[in-house]
């Protein structure tokens, strides 16, 4: 089943000269993740940042299946980037990017996937959705009670900061913007990779940036990535970890530009 995605344009400062770029963010996101990359992206060209199935104000679906993620962007390219983009996609959006680009190239001018392999791993963020799904919303006012109550099983503040970013507090009353017990289903595809896509590839130019000190340690995978993607860059960024655009947001920008300079 294939969803269209809420999304956020950016117009370029001057005439549009380049491709579109689509940014997709990563599991428990939200495009807002993406806000201020997006401005500084969007020099000749729209930028256009979506909220995933199952997350932000996109529609909720029992899947989270990589090929139909992937179709999502497709149908977003589609409708609303002329038929052609380039796709950014952070962790969980960049298995979405990477899937759509080896079954539909035809929609992929370009591919940068940050800091994930199209592998799969073995670690879950199983416990996080269930301290979400532990906290008694009814009497939630305001997002510093959630806080307090996440604290109990989550005790890094910048982790649960992140993930409260989804809880939204309107007129007093509480909800998650995730679709928890789809997240909760889904986890093995989420953390696993579509066994359909191994022998197919994409030609395309394609740019895997990694974070150094990552424990997704995407350098291992090269071998991989090069045979799905033969035209494949890849560049590490130093002492980031997972969050490399969050971490370390200049460099990060300054690999993309680049990058991007040179299609």
């Amino acid at each position: 089943m294939t969803i269209r995605l809420s999304h956020q344009v950016y117009q370029p400062e001057g005439p549009e000269t380049a491709p579109p770029l689509i940014i997709a963010h990563g599991l428990f996101g939200s495009a807002r993740n993406f806000q201020t990359l997006a401005q500084k992206l969007a020099k000749g060209r729209r930028v256009l940042v979506v909220d995933m199935r199952n997350h932000g104000e996109s529609p909720w679906t029992e899947s989270m299946d990589y090929n139909e993620m992937g179709q999502d962007l497709g149908v977003l390219i589609k409708d609303h980037a002329g038929g052609s983009a380039i796709v950014l996609g952070h962790s969980m959006g960049g298995k979405a990017a990477m899937a759509l680009a080896l079954t539909r190239p035809d929609l992929v001018a370009g591919l940068i996937v940050a800091d994930i392999a199209p592998v799969a791993y073995t670690h879950s963020h199983l416990g996080y959705v269930q301290a979400m799904q532990g906290v008694d919303l009814s009497g939630i006012s305001r997002r510093s009670e959630a806080d307090s109550a996440l604290a109990e099983t989550i005790p890094q503040p910048m982790l649960r900061a992140f993930l409260l970013q989804s809880l939204a507090v309107r007129d007093g009353e509480a909800r998650w913007q995730l679709n928890l017990d789809a997240l909760e289903t889904g986890m093995g595809q989420v953390m696993g990779w579509p066994e359909n896509l191994s022998g197919k590839s994409y030609d395309g130019p394609s740019l895997f940036i990694h974070g150094g000190a990552s424990e997704h340690e995407v350098a291992k995978s090269e071998s991989v990535i090069r045979n799905l993607f033969p035209k494949a860059e890849l560049q590490e960024i130093k002492g980031a970890g997972h969050w490399l655009h969050a971490e370390k947001p200049a460099e990060f920008l300054d690999a993309v530009e680049s990058w991007l300079a040179r299609l």
